[in-house]
């Protein structure tokens, strides 16, 4: 995880993972030259004029002991958290294995979605692993599921939906060299805007770089503090060459501040639904692959989204599931792809 020394004050918080975009660079901000191993672990810890006694976004009583009063306060300002080595390098190796297997027809995917660049989706002669920019919906996969529900991981997240935990959407992100057309990108987004799902602050995402990750192939990146907004209106980016299949972004949110996440293989990002966050080209000549998986509370409440900024996501995913033989509404569909993995409802599936 790399950090840049900016004038931080001009962006409203007082530490951050990432290398800030959007406004002056000092001389003496870091450089990266894309080499594993470069990402400095900086952590600077917030100095609040007046001590924080009462969070939001943060569980008193499941981060006690996980989480430092410096981090949650660091959460409750910017809506993410980055922490260093969390997932050990022979689960991350062995997930890459299962994607490689999955894509290549050698074990069968069963439910699990697999999903195919736009750029490539119709070239021939290429391997799978270069068509295939995503897999999701594998938390009961016997080997995907180990990172879903991994007790270090799910220590952390319990921090944010307290101690019944429920695992929504997984997905393992294979980002691939880009063509030239740049549809390795993903727009600036909210996760919430695909969740018919609340409340909001029970929902966390936890995404892990599973090789070192910077601007060179295609980082995540983060707007701080917009997760205290509102769920902004998604639609297709305007983008010349098109975008992949349901990567909704927010137009003109482009415009402001972000920070660059640039992680070493472990680290592991937690951020809120509402947080804008999005990420570049992949403009090196290998793949970038991260691993992911969105929790919740497991006392969640569906929500109609019928009239809502939403409706127009859940007709999308609702016809993609048709053309692939299972007819369910867009509720249906996110309970399907569910799995509670800690407490009393995980317990109860034993």
């Amino acid at each position: 995880m790399s950090v840049s020394l900016e004038a931080k004050s001009k962006i409203g918080y007082s530490f951050g993972f990432g290398v800030q975009q959007g406004i002056s660079s000092p001389k003496h901000a870091y450089k990266f030259g894309g080499v594993p191993g470069t990402a400095p672990h900086i952590y600077n810890p917030v100095r609040s004029s007046k001590p924080k006694t009462n969070f939001r976004f943060t569980l008193d009583e499941t981060s006690t002991g996980k989480l430092t009063t410096r981090q949650r306060e660091f959460y409750e300002e910017n809506g993410f958290l980055v922490i260093p080595n969390l997932i050990p390098d022979n689960l991350i190796d062995e997930s890459r294995q299962r994607f490689l297997d999955l894509v290549n027809r050698k074990v069968d995917a069963g439910s699990i979605l697999l999903m195919k660049d736009l750029s490539l989706k119709d070239k021939k002669g290429l391997p799978n692993e270069r068509i295939y920019n995503k897999i999701q919906d594998f938390v009961w996969d016997e080997v995907l599921s180990k990172y879903v529900c991994l007790p270090e991981l799910l220590d952390y997240v319990q921090c944010f939906t307290g101690k019944d935990i429920r695992a929504v959407h997984s997905m393992l992100i294979n980002k691939p060299p880009d063509v030239g057309t740049k549809t390795s990108r993903h727009p600036l987004h909210q996760d919430l805007h695909y969740f018919p799902f609340r409340p909001a602050d029970r929902i966390v995402a936890a995404w892990t770089a599973m090789e070192h990750i910077d601007d060179n192939n295609g980082c995540l990146v983060v707007q701080p503090g917009t997760h205290k907004g509102v769920l902004e209106q998604h639609d297709y980016p305007d983008w010349e060459a098109g975008v992949n299949k349901m990567y909704h972004g927010i137009r003109g949110a482009e415009n402001n501040p972000r920070v660059h996440l640039h992680m070493e293989k472990g680290d592991t990002v937690f951020f809120h639904p509402l947080i804008i966050h999005g990420s570049g080209a992949n403009v090196s000549n290998n793949f970038r692959k991260a691993i992911s998986c969105h929790y919740s509370t497991s006392d969640i409440e569906y929500i109609d989204v019928k009239g809502t900024s939403q409706e127009n996501i859940a007709k999308e995913v609702e016809d993609i599931a048709a053309r692939k033989g299972v007819v369910m509404d867009f509720v249906d569909l996110w309970e399907f792809r569910s799995r509670d993995v800690r407490g009393k409802k995980a317990e109860s599936h034993l």
